[in-house]
C-alpha cells in the first residue's frame, strides 16, 4: 500500500494505523514497522512542503494582485491628472484670450483662441467665434469669415451661432480696409449713450441694450451693457436679465447674467438661480450659480447642494463656497454625516477657508483616519501652525507619517521655534533630519542659530 496514492481522508486513517503499528512493533498492511514509519515521515514531509508551497503561492498571488490593483489605480489617476491638466490648459487659453480682447491685443487673442480651437474641447465653438472677432479687428476679414464658416458647419446648434452671424454681417458690410488694433473704439461712447437712455426712458433703452448684446462687441463692453439692466429697477430690465441668465444668449453672457443675479439678491433671484441650476447640464453655469449664491449670501441653497449634488466636482465646489461664507456649523454637520473621505477632506479645506482653527485642532486630535488627520494638520499649518494642540499631538504620536505632517505644518506656518524644539528633542534620526532640512529653508533667526550650533559640534 502506497500512502501517497491515497485520498486525503484515507491517508489520515492510514497514518494513524501506521503510527500505532510502529508504537506496538507490529506490521501495518504488510509493511514492516520501520517502513511504515518511513512512509509516514515521507507523507508528512510532502504534505508539509505542499502546504508551504501553497502558502507561498497564495502569498505571491495576493502580492501580485495588490501590485496589479495599485498599478491600475496609478494608471487611472494618471489619466485623471492628464485630463485635468488638459481642462486647465483650455480654461487658461480661454481666460487669456478674453483678457487680451479686453486689452485690445487682438493678435495675442487670436493666437490663444486658435490654439484652443485646435484642442477640440467643449469651448471650441466659443474659440472659433472669438478667433473670428479678433481676426476682424486685425483687418483679416477672410480669416474671420473662415472661422465663422467653420463654427456654423461644425456646430449648427451652438449658442454662439447668432453672435457669429451678427459678426458675419458686420464683416461683409465693412469696407475691407485694414483696421488699426490700437485705434479708439466708439464702444465706450455707445455704452454712455445706452446708460443715458436707460436712465431717462427704460422702455426705449432696453431694446437698444438687447440689440447691443446681440452684436459683435468685446466681452468687457457687453458686460457693461448687461450691468445697465442690473442697475435699472424696471420690471422689463429684470425680465431681460432673467432671459439671458436662463440661457437665451451665448454662454459667456449667461454666466455673467447669473452672477449679476447674485448681486441683486432677493427671493425672486434665489428662485431663478435654483431653477437655472436644476435646468442646466453646463457645469460652468452651475459654478456661476454657486458664485451668485456666495454674493447673495444664500446659505440654505448651498447647503442643500453640498448634501445632494451627485457630481463630485460640483459638490466640492459647494462645500468650498460654504467655507467662504463662514458657515462653520453646517460644515461640521456635513463632516459628521457624510461617510466619504474625499468629502471630508473638502470639508477640512472649507474649515480652513472659514478660519475655524478650533475645529481643525479637534479633528487633528480625534480623527481616527490618518489621512484625514494629516489633512487637518496641514490646514492648521497653512493657518499659522501656532496651535498648541500640534505640540501635544506630536509628543504622543506613534505614526511617523503624521509626525512628518506636523513638521511640515510648522514649516508652512513659519514656526521655527517649534521646529528647533523638535530637532533638539527628537530621538528618531530621520525625523530630526526632516526638521533640520525645513529649518535650512526658512532663514529664520532662531533656526539659523540652531544650525550654527550643529556646525560647531
Amino acid at each position: 500500500m502506497n500512502l501517497l496514492r491515497m485520498t486525503e481522508s484515507t491517508k489520515r486513517i492510514a497514518l494513524r494505523l501506521a503510527t500505532a503499528a510502529v508504537m506496538l512493533g507490529f506490521y501495518a498492511d504488510g509493511l514492516p514497522a520501520r517502513q511504515a514509519q518511513d512512509e509516514t515521515a515521507r507523507y508528512f514531509a510532502q504534505d508539509s512542503n505542499a502546504q508551504d508551497s501553497s502558502r507561498g503561492t497564495g502569498d505571491s498571488l495576493a502580492a501580485d494582485k495588490r501590485n496589479r490593483e495599485e498599478e491600475l489605480r496609478e494608471r487611472e489617476q494618471e489619466k485623471k491628472d492628464q485630463e485635468q491638466e488638459r481642462i486647465d490648459r483650455m480654461q487658461e487659453l480661454y481666460d487669456d484670450g478674453r483678457d487680451y480682447l479686453d486689452e485690445g491685443k487682438y493678435g495675442d487673442a487670436a493666437k490663444k483662441f486658435s490654439e484652443l480651437a485646435q484642442m477640440a474641447g467643449p469651448q471650441t465653438d466659443a474659440a472659433l467665434y472669438w478667433e473670428a472677432y479678433a481676426s476682424n479687428k486685425l483687418g483679416k476679414r477672410d480669416v474671420a469669415l473662415e472661422s465663422i464658416a467653420d463654427l456654423k458647419k461644425r456646430f449648427p446648434q451652438s449658442r454662439w451661432k447668432k453672435d457669429a452671424e451678427a459678426l458675419e454681417i458686420e464683416i461683409r458690410q465693412g469696407s475691407g480696409h485694414p483696421v488699426n488694433p490700437d485705434s479708439q473704439s466708439d464702444d465706450d461712447l455707445k455704452i454712455l449713450a445706452l446708460q443715458g437712455i436707460m436712465n431717462s426712458d427704460p422702455s426705449k433703452g432696453i431694446p437698444m441694450v438687447e440689440k447691443y448684446l446681440s452684436g459683435p462687441a468685446t466681452p468687457k463692453e457687453k458686460s457693461k451693457a448687461l450691468f445697465l439692466l442690473v442697475q435699472s429697477g424696471s420690471p422689463q430690465a429684470q425680465e431681460m436679465l432673467a432671459k439671458i441668465a436662463r440661457g437665451q444668449s451665448n454662454p459667456d453672457l449667461q454666466r455673467k447674467a447669473v452672477e449679476y443675479l447674485g448681486m441683486t439678491g432677493g427671493k425672486n433671484s434665489g428662485r431663478l438661480l435654483a431653477e437655472i441650476y436644476a435646468g442646466t447640464s453646463d457645469q460652468d453655469v452651475k459654478r456661476a450659480v454657486l458664485r451668485a449664491y456666495l454674493m447673495s449670501g444664500d446659505r440654505e441653497d448651498v447647503v442643500a447642494l453640498a448634501k445632494k449634488e451627485t457630481n463630485e466636482a460640483l459638490k466640492h465646489e459647494a462645500i468650498r463656497t460654504l467655507g467662504m461664507m463662514g458657515d462653520r456649523e453646517d460644515l461640521q454637520n456635513l463632516y459628521l454625516s457624510d461617510p466619504s473621505v474625499d468629502t471630508k477632506k473638502e470639508v477640512l479645506q472649507a474649515l480652513f477657508l472659514s478660519g475655524d482653527s478650533a475645529r481643525l485642532s479637534e479633528l487633528a486630535v480625534s480623527e481616527k483616519n490618518p489621512e484625514l488627520r494629516k489633512a487637518a494638520i496641514r490646514n492648521l499649518g497653512l493657518m499659522g501652525a501656532k496651535d498648541p494642540a500640534l505640540q501635544s499631538i506630536y509628543a504622543r504620536e506613534t505614526d511617523r507619517n503624521v509626525k512628518e505632517e506636523i513638521i511640515n505644518a510648522y514649516f508652512l506656518g513659519g514656526n521655527a521655534s517649534a521646529l528647533v524644539a523638535i530637532a533638539k528633542s527628537e530621538k528618531d534620526p530621520e525625523l530630526k533630519k526632516v526638521a533640520v532640512s525645513k529649518l535650512s529653508l526658512m532663514n529664520s533667526k532662531e533656526g539659523n542659530e540652531y544650525l550654527m550650533e550643529l556646525l560647531q559640534k
